[in-house]
């Protein structure tokens, strides 16, 4: 099973909003948000509810694609989101969420006994590639116990 078919089967909002899972590497996840009446806001493009759903389901998903081998010994939690919306978005809308520090720093934290937090940049982007949307969710790794 895929990062995206997993998230999908568990996360309901994903499922709720039929997020589609285009790329998934540890360097990168882009996930798309289709165009859906039913999730409009009052100037018919996707509501900002969604888009933050969008956005934090990207950062979602590269924390598991970089750190799923660390799952037996920490959980990932998001601990703090900000975003900012810069342009109107109207019909499908893309997020591409990237690592803001590398993984192998985070890892050797954890390693150390720490509990380490690590920012994933996202950007939101319209079918005509202008970005909608910026977007931080800063993550850590809870060791387990």
């Amino acid at each position: 099973m895929s990062i995206g078919e997993m998230l999908a089967a568990t996360v309901p909002m994903a499922r709720t909003l039929n997020l589609e899972f285009l790329e998934t590497t540890p360097e990168k996840a882009v996930v798309t948000l289709p165009d859906q009446s039913e999730y409009h806001n009052h100037v018919g493009g996707p509501h900002a509810g969604a888009m933050f759903t969008l956005g934090e389901t990207a950062s979602g998903t590269i924390v598991l694609a970089a750190f799923g081998d660390q799952l037996s010994r920490a959980v990932p939690l998001a601990v703090s989101a900000e975003i900012a919306y810069k342009k109107l978005a109207m019909g499908p809308v893309t997020a591409t969420a990237t690592l803001g520090r590398p993984a192998a720093d985070v890892v050797a934290e954890l390693d150390a006994g720490e509990r380490p937090e690590f920012p994933v940049t996202i950007e939101i982007r319209r079918g005509d590639g202008a970005v909608t949307g910026e977007m931080t969710v800063v993550w850590t790794l809870r060791p387990n116990g």
